[in-house]
């Protein structure tokens, strides 16, 4: 899984959701993409089950890149425990997903394939995307 080698602070305030993507909502690196339409959150496993997804769905064909990484922790309380006494411990990590935000990219591969891959990729993210394309 995908986390931060070290972090200032253990635990952090949750972010907000509101408004756009103002960076990273263009392709930088490959010719076709997938877009975030909705706001949420990525955990590092879903990534790693799109990125898996992608590799498998073209055979180690081509070039692929991760745009975002899930570098924001969510803490979670024992469970059966009683109010007070702290914030929890941090269990996972995530990454804000605002709409227009490019998560993957790819280069090397024909659009059809492209296409097929990241379909595979977004059944296993937790929110709406979009097939892009270059001009």
């Amino acid at each position: 899984m995908l986390s931060p080698k070290r972090v200032k602070w253990r635990r952090q305030f949750r972010p907000r959701f509101t408004g756009f993507a103002t960076r990273g909502n263009s392709l930088a690196f490959g010719d076709y993409g997938l877009v975030a339409l909705e706001a949420g959150r990525l955990t590092a496993r879903q990534l790693e089950a799109g990125r898996i997804a992608i590799s498998r769905s073209v055979k180690r064909g081509g070039k692929m890149w991760l745009r975002v990484f899930p570098d924001i922790p969510v803490t979670k309380k024992a469970a059966e425990t009683r109010m007070g006494s702290g914030k929890g411990s941090p269990e996972l990590w995530v990454a804000l997903i605002k709409p227009g935000r490019v998560l993957f990219e790819m280069n090397g591969v024909t659009k059809e394939q492209a296409a097929e891959a990241f379909r595979l990729a977004a059944h296993k993210l937790p929110f709406k995307t979009k097939f892009v394309v270059r001009e």
